[in-house]
């Protein structure tokens, strides 16, 4: 199965979540221009990509971070968030953005997208969304994008912050690809048991 990103710490996290079950290829070359204006759009036009490329089953994703005090901003734009290029770029802009900004009125979230085209060309979406806040300056060297000013207060801590395997039970992206997989494993069985019923039938 074709994984359709070019992000490196991507791929080693959505390997942890599913890589149990699937064995990803990594995209080569570069993907088409994420045009959409919804995260479905966009994973779509990658996990589209990847599929016509490879004539594979094809995962990708689209996650942004949604600001309630900035109208939902960055949202689909997280990753070309006013056109700046690093992480650290686009958080710090964050920051200087809600500077001055109650607690109680820093409320965001991480929504994921996943879209899975099978074998037949036939999409399926699976979303997952984690509840927070932004803290007021940066903490902890994990995780990538947005993760370092992404407080979640269950845990106290930011994204960032978290050890992988922690992050992977509660985040976005995990929730999201967590539910592909109960997806993924639900029709390998039931092409089992159709299996089984014709092999039955022939008895």
């Amino acid at each position: 199965m074709v994984l359709a990103t070019g992000n490196l710490g991507k791929v080693r996290e959505i390997s942890q979540l599913i890589g149990d079950v699937v064995e990803l290829i990594p995209y080569e070359g570069a993907l088409p221009e994420e045009t959409g204006t919804t995260y479905a759009e966009n994973a779509f036009i990658k996990a589209k990509a990847a599929f016509d490329k490879y004539n594979l089953p094809s995962l990708a994703d689209d996650s942004g971070l949604e600001v309630d005090f900035l109208g939902g901003q960055p949202g689909v734009h997280s990753n070309r968030f006013l056109g700046l290029k690093s992480d650290q770029e686009k958080y710090m802009r964050i920051l200087k953005l809600l500077k001055g900004v109650p607690w109680q009125e820093r409320t965001a979230r991480f929504r994921c997208l996943v879209c899975y085209v099978d074998k037949t060309g036939t999409a399926h979406y699976f979303e997952g969304v984690a509840e927070g806040y932004i803290a007021t300056e940066p903490a902890g060297e994990g995780g990538f994008g947005y993760d370092p000013v992404f407080y979640y207060p269950p845990l106290q801590k930011t994204f960032a912050q978290l050890p992988a395997q922690v992050k992977n039970q509660i985040s976005h992206r995990s929730q999201a690809f967590l539910r592909f997989k109960q997806y993924y494993l639900s029709t390998i069985e039931n092409i089992r048991t159709t299996q089984r019923g014709g092999e039955n039938k022939h008895e």
